[in-house]
């Protein structure tokens, strides 16, 4: 078979006959082969429109420079080259690029890391290579692909129907349509808007119910979706988290702004020189500016997805981790979290309540025979039904959506031809005009549907789910239609169990521990959802129906939702409404979801949580996927979350402490003093030497206190701080000044390195007062932090000594320098461990 070629003549693909766009797609109707697709792949691409978020090594580089501040130093510094200070603005350049160097090291590693990660759960299809099904991840799918779908697929590319069996898309991306659409095959019209292609699959949709072949037409940015991507793209919503750190960012931009042109205008007022005076304030605004705060937040939720992927938690959007961690309500289905997840089948029922093998039998043709996708439910029914199918076949099939909420199968034999439907009991009911008796006798079910309620609700009150069988005789000349499910008879009842998991109760607990509630949202019925409420030790759970938030206005429903335990008789389509209130009435919400109709839930909550083997549309719309369905597995996720919050934080506290309180010293330091109390490249070198330790803060140790409860972004918290350490930090900077200039009468020299000296190794040892809530001495630093601390220290005292000191403007220091600067630091550190305690009793909880 010849290579593919360009696709030209394709792009009315929908009112083509099946056999000449196999022909213009050079391909055959039993899909590729591998060597074809690997061929095709290079040719047309990767399969996505998106532009991929991995930015590359030269580009993750050169974004280390994008600082506004950065670029004009650069240009500075090259200015005060080229005026002849050549040694100068080399150092200056070189310190530069170091710190740059830093960042971009980091945040390759976190690049790396979470592309290794998605991998894990990456979306897969169905489809026909070299002759035989088999499953590729979507990005690998390629113009003549056969691709084989059912319900809960991702739709891989605009697609030609070859087969299809009551197959219903949601098009919603497309149309705007909130009811799923018909697809059939056949021959549409050329000039048929993109709503009337009923024989074509786009790309971006998915399948709701039903089962079909399609053959791939386009794929990647010359798909529908790929042409108004750009339009349909919208901005993902920032987490609480984002906004926190942009703020912080203009915070500190306004302030550096302000003093950097006031400092810059009195120097010059002053009579210093104008290029010095320019480059300190330069020099100034990059100390003040924490440059390294989006490669120590990039490395933290690295850091902090790869410890959860070692707990089956696998994160897709890094910043949905802190909203994980701020969680305060999860919402999740009760199947495989509280339960144990296998669907067990109790009994088989007549109309009575009694055993009945018919009811067996019918229920489990309708199982066993039925060919949309797999489900526990009728693999429980398989299992307990052993009859075989009786020479039984299937002649056509409705399959179950979530309108009906029932299934039908047609089967026949050499005698009999039986439509059979199984489903959600009062689904069932509503077809049935007739019940039938353990006898055989056929009674009205007028007759019998208040005896049938009271046995459903019996059973649902013992904690089963209850669903019901009901069949009619069927014509062997035509298929089965969904017209025709009316006047059929009911057969009887389907029981099941699913019992409680055995230590859900102390997950439970955990969570609240935890400072997280959870609330079920499920299918099952009030009595049902009662019942396992029991047994999990929510005795007084309140409850709320399906039926009942239908009657509810929005505002009864934001007062009732935070209050209620239970949602029971949900529809699918009712769990985002559940979520959004509950977002409104302040909370942070996730939702675990693992069904078809799940995806808009996922994508309402702030975090949206589904499974590895839930279907694609769910998977996709998630934020973090779990390898395991269990709450313990969240559990810890949800404490790795609240650590790498934590220990961004830290960063944010250190660069508003000691770092704002020297620079802002410097400042004031600047403006009587007749030299500038720092060289630029002294004031670089200073910041470049304060953030080497921070940079190990993502691997930093987690004092319990900063677990045990949902934490919050919170700007105000951050000002008070950074007010408060920042002014206990220059009462300090200022009596080094004063033991420099008045006990040691330092000149210009000695006064810059003693004070750089001083203000390295106290801003790097004070954070370690800062990185805890508890006394210092209690919460000791992680490994790495502690190394770093005291690589920091140990250079800085030995720096004067070194033979390129003078390059920097360093001298060796007096003997009695170091005694002072040892009061001095101390009397600092155990200043800062009072004035902390008093901050976080007096005021952390102010408004």
């Amino acid at each position: 078979m010849q290579p593919a070629r360009k696709i030209t003549s394709l792009d009315n693909f929908w009112n083509l006959k099946k056999e000449d766009v196999l022909k213009e797609l050079s391909c055959a109707e039993n899909g590729l082969t591998s060597p074809e697709a690997a061929i095709r792949l290079k040719q047309f691409g990767p399969n996505t429109f998106k532009t991929s978020s991995r930015s590359s090594s030269l580009v993750l580089f050169l974004l280390q420079f994008k600082s506004p501040i950065t670029l004009i130093l650069i240009a500075a510094a090259v200015l005060s080259m080229t005026l002849g200070d050549f040694t100068d603005a080399c150092i200056i350049l070189f310190i530069i690029l170091v710190s740059s160097m830093l960042g971009f090291w980091q945040e390759k590693g976190a690049d790396s890391a979470v592309t290794a990660l998605l991998k894990m759960v990456q979306i897969k299809c169905k489809l026909v290579r070299d002759g035989t099904a088999a499953e590729t991840a979507v990005e690998n799918v390629v113009p003549g692909d056969l691709i084989l779908l059912s319900a809960g697929d991702v739709i891989p590319g605009d697609s030609l129907l070859i087969e299809s069996s009551e197959l219903f898309i949601d098009e919603a991306a497309f149309t705007g349509e909130t009811y799923p659409v018909e697809k059939n095959t056949g021959i549409i019209s050329a000039d048929a808007p993109l709503s009337k292609r009923s024989n074509t699959l786009f790309m971006g949709s998915h399948v709701i119910s039903g089962k079909a072949k399609a053959l791939v037409i386009k794929t990647g940015k010359q798909t529908e979706f790929g042409k108004i991507s750009g339009r349909l793209a919208t901005k993902i919503p920032e987490t609480d988290f984002e906004k926190g750190i942009r703020r912080f960012g203009y915070m500190l931009m306004e302030i550096t702004l302000v003093l950097v042109i006031i400092i810059f205008a009195i120097n010059v007022f002053l009579n210093k020189p104008v290029l010095d005076s320019f480059l300190f304030s330069l020099a100034l605004a990059v100390g003040l500016t924490p440059q390294l705060l989006p490669a120590i937040i990039s490395v933290n939720l690295s850091l902090g997805a790869r410890a959860m992927a070692t707990m089956q938690v696998i994160v897709k959007r890094l910043s949905s981790i802190e909203n994980f961690g701020s969680m305060n309500i999860l919402c999740s289905d009760k199947t495989g979290t509280i339960t144990e997840g296998k669907v067990t089948l109790k009994d088989t029922l007549d109309i009575e309540g009694n055993h009945s093998a018919k009811t067996l039998r019918f229920a489990g043709l309708n199982a066993s025979m039925q060919q949309g996708f797999t489900n526990p439910i009728d693999e429980a029914i398989c299992l307990n039904y052993n009859a075989g199918n009786d020479g039984f076949i299937v002649q056509s099939e409705i399959p179950y959506d979530f309108i009906r909420k029932r299934l039908t199968v047609q089967v026949k034999n050499d005698t009999d031809n039986f439509a059979i439907t199984k489903g959600a009991l009062n689904s069932i009911l509503d077809i049935c005009d007739t019940a039938e008796t353990a006898t055989g006798e056929l009674i009205s079910m007028k007759d019998r549907l208040d005896s049938i309620n009271d046995e459903y609700i019996k059973l649902s009150g013992e904690g089963y789910r209850v669903l019901g069988v009901a069949y009619k005789k069927a014509s062997g000349e035509k298929d089965f239609t969904r017209q025709e499910e009316i006047n059929m008879i009911f057969l009887g009842f389907i029981t099941f169990f699913d019992p409680p998991k055995k230590n859900v109760q102390q997950t439970i607990d955990n969570l609240h521990r935890l400072g997280v509630k959870l609330k079920l949202i499920t299918g099952d019925n009030e009595l049902v959802a009662n019942n396992l409420a029991k047994q999990i030790g929510m005795a007084d759970a309140v409850i709320l129906t399906g039926p009942q938030m239908r009657k509810m206005s929005d505002t009864a429903l934001l007062q009732q939702a935070p209050h209620t335990d239970i949602f029971a008789e949900i529809d699918p389509n009712q769990k985002e409404r559940i979520i959004v209130f509950l977002k409104k009435s302040g909370n942070v919400v996730g939702f675990m979801g693992d069904g078809i109709n799940d995806a808009p839930a996922l994508h309402a909550a702030d975090v949206g949580v589904s499974v590895d083997t839930a279907v694609d549309v769910a998977k996709e719309a998630a934020d973090i996927v779990l390898l395991t369905q269990d709450l313990d597995v969240l559990v810890t996720g949800i404490v790795a979350g609240r650590k790498t919050f934590a220990n961004t934080m830290k960063y944010i506290f250190m660069a508003t402490s000691a770092n704002f309180g020297n620079m802002f010293s410097m400042a004031g330091a600047s403006l009587f003093l007749p030299f500038l109390p720092l060289l630029p490249k002294q004031i670089l070198l200073t910041n470049l030497l304060t953030d080497f330790p921070e940079m190990t803060i993502a691997a930093d140790r987690v004092d319990a206190v900063a677990v045990d409860k949902p934490h919050h972004w919170d700007i105000k918290f951050i000002q008070r701080f950074m007010i408060v350490f920042g002014l206990l930090s220059s009462i300090y900077d200022f009596l080094t000044f004063g033991a420099l200039l008045y006990v040691m009468k330092a000149d210009e020299r000695i006064f810059q390195t003693g004070w750089f000296t001083e203000s390295v190794i106290s801003a790097t040892l004070i954070v370690l007062v800062v990185r805890t809530r508890l006394p210092f001495f209690k919460s000791p630093p992680g490994k790495y932090l502690t190394i770093a601390t005291g690589l920091v220290v140990l250079f800085v005292l030995a720096l004067p000594f070194m033979p390129f000191a003078g390059l920097l403007g360093f001298v060796q220091l007096p003997p009695m320098f170091y005694a002072w600067m040892l009061l001095i630091i101390i009397a600092y550190i155990f200043s800062a461990e009072i004035a902390k305690h008093w901050f976080y009793r007096r005021l952390q909880n102010k408004p």
